[in-house]
C-alpha cells in the first residue's frame, strides 16, 4: 500500500482537515477528499492530512520520544503491532509517533498512551519519517 496512491488526502489548518480550496473537509465524506498530488499542489492551510479507512489505520503514540529515543512503554506497544506497517512518522509535536498500518475498519480505542483508529478519522501528516 502506497499512501500517496490513495484518494484520501486533504490539506490541514492545524489539526483540522480542509479542502484544497480552504473549505472544511470531513473524515466521513469522501467528496471532500483529494489525491496526494492535488493536496501537495494546494497552498490552503498549513500542511497535509490523510483520512483513515478503506484498509488504512493509524496508531498514535503521544509523548513517546525524547530526541530519537523511544520510551520503553512505546517500544513495547510498537513491537505488539500485528498489522503490516506502511509508514512511521513524527507527529506534529515532534515527541509523538504516527504508525500507519494496513487494517480493517473497526472501532478505535485509547489504551496506555496509545490510540488506534481505522475509520472516520483525520490524521495531520508531517512527512517526517521515523525509522523504528
Amino acid at each position: 500500500m502506497d499512501l500517496t496512491d490513495r484518494r484520501a488526502w486533504s490539506r490541514r489548518d492545524g489539526k483540522r482537515p480542509i479542502r484544497v480550496n480552504g473549505l472544511p473537509a470531513s473524515s466521513t465524506n469522501p467528496a471532500t477528499w483529494c489525491t496526494y498530488a492535488e493536496a501537495v499542489a494546494s497552498t490552503a492551510g498549513d500542511g497535509l492530512g490523510i483520512m483513515l479507512g478503506g484498509g488504512l489505520g493509524c496508531y498514535d503514540l503521544d509523548h513517546c520520544l525524547s530526541g530519537d529515543v523511544v520510551a520503553p512503554w512505546a517500544r513495547e506497544a510498537l513491537e505488539g503491532i500485528p498489522e503490516r506497517v506502511v509508514w512511521v512518522e513524527r507527529s506534529m509535536s515532534g515527541t509523538g509517533l504516527h504508525v500507519f498500518v494496513e487494517a480493517p475498519e473497526v472501532r478505535g480505542y485509547r489504551r496506555r498512551g496509545v490510540e488506534r483508529y481505522t475509520r472516520d478519522r483525520f490524521i495531520a501528516v508531517t512527512g517526517v519519517r521515523f525509522v523504528l
